[in-house]
């Protein structure tokens, strides 16, 4: 099974990605995690105002199959909740590149930026699994 890695995000190994987006950061699942979830029916997420570090757990994901814990790839804020998307959650499967769950304003952007992994490296380790 192939799956879709794009150039203009990172990504944590457990399957988030982050995308730059102005001073923000856009923060959702990957390809690989959407396709072994299968059916996502139910997303929780935080309260916008809430702050988390790096790695911290700041929601989950559910499935017919499976819950997986949502990850923040970035240290900062929470200031906006993709309210389609928790209406929605089946978006997620249907492209999750544009099926963004939340926007962080970033604490330390630079230093957790280069923490996550490139595409390339992303690719390799999905390929693996």
């Amino acid at each position: 099974m192939s799956y879709k890695v794009l150039p203009e995000f990172k990504y944590l190994p457990e399957h988030d990605w982050a995308k730059r987006d102005g001073e923000y950061v856009l923060v959702g699942v990957t390809d690989f995690a959407q396709k072994t979830l299968k059916d996502v029916v139910y997303i929780e997420l935080p309260e916008i105002g809430e702050t988390f570090n790096f790695k911290d757990v700041i929601g989950s994901i559910e499935s017919v199959k499976a819950v997986s814990d949502l990850l923040c790839p970035i240290s900062g804020e929470i200031i906006e909740i993709n309210e389609a998307v928790v209406d929605a959650p089946e978006k997620v499967n249907q492209d999750p590149y544009s099926a963004w769950l939340v926007k962080i304003k970033p604490s330390d952007l630079e230093t957790d930026w280069s923490k996550l992994m490139t595409p390339e490296e992303y690719t390799i380790q999905i390929s693996e699994d």
